[in-house]
């Protein structure tokens, strides 16, 4: 790089984009979406117009967090929809969404609904009940469901057997050649794991595990006539089973198991006549929460919240379109639902199989292949045949990394990799949030322990979704002598940090990695995070002392460059922030550019809403949803906000203060989110080397100048894609950095 002065983002400057276009598609003729507002037609609920002289916590100052959270999913859904994407592509992002959405209905309406029966009568920033929002919700939740499975059973399918020759068919509709080979393996492998479950007096309804596949069994005895329902599991093999094709046409047939299995229904119910056979599927509630503070054992805490949220209440059970009413009726009742929380399906229930779908192999129907490059330093020294350690190459100065334009694998894991057989290292501790099934983080960890050196791991158990899988992870390491501490009571530890005390010469040095993603190989090949590798003795001070508090009791622990929530981070970006509204005010210099994944804290926005009023100009990237309502009159005017979305998840959090022409430059785990500055231990860490500096102020750039993966967002909570105005003027963010990654 050249060795220049740092530059700065020139504070009233705003970056030169394409026009906005409106784009939107149409289902049975009526419009269900519309990509120029980014919301469901009609809008679930619009914005309250701003009262003259409101206060900055008057509720028409803020989005509901909720719908903001669907509108992420409907960008993410557009992406299935956008001719531009490779097919195989588009199919994949159905399978996100589908599995988006899942998640949302058992954290989120979940939680509204336990709300709800609780009689909370707190309003959200906003100004809306639980029950307003819930009821909010699931009308944004199904007119989402039903454009979803449109898209794929009308546009993506169809495409699929055009394109690739791969054709979703109905098992009825194969031919006995075909149906042959398939019977023989229902009849191996399939119907010895099947098990009907009757309902009547000597049958209780059964159990109904979260977001599994089930057939409902309508039968009529043939001597008696009398009904019966039966409930069959469809198993967890692959869903969908490849056909022989007779006919050598070069195209590939494929069908859903539970196709399979109600084409054979009879054999598991001989002497009676199936009447019916329907899919259904049901969601459980995921927000299941325990004090604590009354906890003796954490880990027994965590195992038993497990086991509960198992059990936990049903909050959404889809049905086939055609499952007659005395059926439906039976299951919710059982359920103890509502009607509001049925969900009729006009297709396949269950997107998320698109995922097996998405994996076939098709080169030329996926992205170009992408692999993460070695970083300069790194690949110098490999190219001329040096052999140096990564601790040498860290002690020549700090290393950023990018991923996944830069690879994880030469660099975050090398470095524990090398120091768990390094004779000179003393020791090693890192934070695991996320990790691989087969992780050689741990695997490497594991080792160091064997090898006899210090290792302590804060494994956070909390972490939602992958509880059990650190739960297991945490007792291996405990098995080979690691010290594991499983987080702190009431914080939820999502820090990403690993320090590494090494003897040498001079005497101990201590090696850190600051990184705003998991310690996770797969991922790190598909979000896009930061990781520092430093060995700055002050910035390893500070990680000594944040793992003496989280492994420890040191709660009044001090730090002199890194921030931590929730001890010092809120203050210090709050200091940062009105440090910009002095130089705005003295030298009309004022700019803040912040890249993270959500934004819904109210005291943030509120001082964001300040440097506005004052003329600071704020450009903000947020991937997911924002409570802060942009380009309002007198209140916001000065931000803008955008989404950016394409083939990697935006995951990393970037936090650049201009400070008239001195800039002050941080990444991070943290989001500007209540959970990240009041529930959780977040590190943010300052950057400081000029010429890494000038990287991130030129990645910054780079995003706010897309023209392709960028969604504006407006002050009525439209978001409008912006495009290219010619195929030659394209600004893809993520091509731009795939490109720097192969030129450095």
């Amino acid at each position: 790089m050249p060795k220049s002065k740092t530059p700065v983002v020139d504070p009233g400057a705003q970056v030169e984009v394409a026009p906005k276009t409106e784009v939107s598609f149409k289902t049975n003729g009526q419009p269900a979406y519309s990509h120029a507002t980014g919301r469901a037609i009609p809008k679930a609920v619009a914005p309250q117009p701003v009262p003259e002289g409101a206060g900055l916590d008057h509720p028409s100052l803020y989005f509901n967090q909720e719908l903001g959270w669907i509108d992420f999913n409907w960008r993410v859904l557009y992406q299935a929809l956008d001719e531009r994407l490779p097919l195989l592509e588009r199919i994949r992002f159905v399978a996100i969404t589908a599995s988006n959405l899942d998640e949302f209905v058992q954290k989120r309406v979940g939680g509204l609904k336990r709300q709800e029966a609780a009689h909370v009568s707190r309003l959200s920033p906003d100004g809306r009940t639980p029950e307003s929002q819930l009821n909010l919700v699931r009308e944004a939740v199904r007119r989402m469901h039903q454009t979803l499975t449109q898209a794929w059973e009308h546009t993506l399918k169809p495409q699929l057997a055009g394109q690739a020759n791969v054709v979703i068919c109905n098992y009825a509709e194969l031919s006995p050649k075909q149906q042959e080979p398939i019977y023989n393996l229902f009849k191996s492998q399939i119907y010895p794991i099947l098990t009907p479950l009757t309902v009547d007096p000597g049958h209780p309804f059964p159990f109904i595990s979260n977001l599994s596949l089930n057939l409902g069994v309508i039968l009529r005895h043939k001597k008696r006539n009398t009904p019966q329902f039966a409930r069959l599991k469809v198993p967890t093999t692959p869903r969908w089973l490849q056909v022989q094709n007779p006919r050598g046409d070069g195209r590939y047939y494929f069908v859903p198991v539970e196709q399979i299995i109600a084409y054979y229904i009879d054999e598991l119910f001989p002497g009676m006549k199936i009447v019916g056979v329907h899919p259904f599927r049901v969601t459980r509630n995921a927000d299941v929460s325990h004090d604590e503070e009354e906890a003796e054992d954490l880990l027994a805490l965590i195992s038993e919240e497990l086991r509960e949220r198992r059990f936990a209440e049903v909050v959404r059970l889809e049905v086939d379109q055609g499952m007659p009413a005395e059926e439906r009726q039976l299951i919710t009742e059982e359920l103890d639902l509502g009607h509001k929380d049925v969900y009729e399906v006009d297709g396949l229930l269950d997107l998320t199989a698109c995922f097996q779908l998405a994996d076939l192999d098709f080169p030329v129907l996926k992205y170009r292949p992408w692999e993460p490059v070695i970083p300069e330093r790194v690949y110098q020294k490999q190219s001329i045949g040096l052999s140096h350690s990564i601790f040498s190459l860290i002690r020549q100065g700090d290393i950023l990394v990018h991923h996944p334009y830069e690879s994880f694998t030469a660099t975050t894991q090398r470095l524990i990799e090398e120091a768990a057989v390094d004779e000179k290292v003393l020791a090693i501790k890192l934070t695991l949030y996320r990790t691989s099934a087969e992780s050689p983080i741990v695997k490497a960890l594991m080792q160091a322990a064997e090898l006899g050196k210090q290792v302590a791991v804060l494994v956070e158990v909390k972490a939602r979704f992958d509880e059990a899988n650190n739960i297991e992870w945490a007792r291996m390491m405990e098995d080979v002598g690691i010290h594991v501490a499983y987080g702190l009571v009431g914080l939820k530890t999502h820090t990403k940090a690993t320090l590494i005390v090494r003897r040498e010469s001079e005497g101990i040095r201590t090696y850190c990695h600051i990184g705003t993603g998991n310690y996770h190989p797969k991922t790190a090949r598909l979000y896009t995070d930061f990781g520092l590798l430093t060995c700055n003795p002050e910035l390893g001070r500070d990680i000594i002392n944040l793992f003496h508090f989280l492994t420890g009791y040191a709660p009044g622990q001090s730090y002199s460059k890194v921030l931590v929530a929730p001890k010092t981070m809120r203050q210090r970006f709050n200091e940062m922030i009105d440090q910009e509204i002095q130089h705005q005010q003295k030298y009309g210099t004022g700019r803040i550019i912040a890249k993270m994944n959500g934004l819904d804290d109210v005291p943030i926005i509120q001082k964001l809403y300040q440097a506005s009023q004052t003329g600071v100009q704020i450009d903000l990237i947020i991937r997911g949803h924002s409570r802060l309502r942009p380009g309002i009159k007198g209140y916001s005017d000065n931000i803008r906000v955008i989404s950016i979305l394409g083939r990697f998840l935006e995951h990393d959090r970037i936090f650049y203060f201009h400070n008239h022409d001195q800039p002050q430059i941080f990444i991070g785990s943290a989001d500007w989110r209540g959970r990240n500055l009041n529930d959780r231990v977040e590190l943010t860490t300052p950057i400081e080397e000029p010429a890494l500096k000038r990287r991130l102020i030129q990645i910054l750039e780079n995003a706010l100048s897309d023209n392709c993966l960028a969604w504006e967002l407006d002050e009525e909570g439209n978001y409008i894609q912006r495009m290219p105005p010619s195929p030659t003027e394209e600004r893809n963010f993520h091509d731009m950095l795939m490109q720097r990654a192969l030129e450095f």
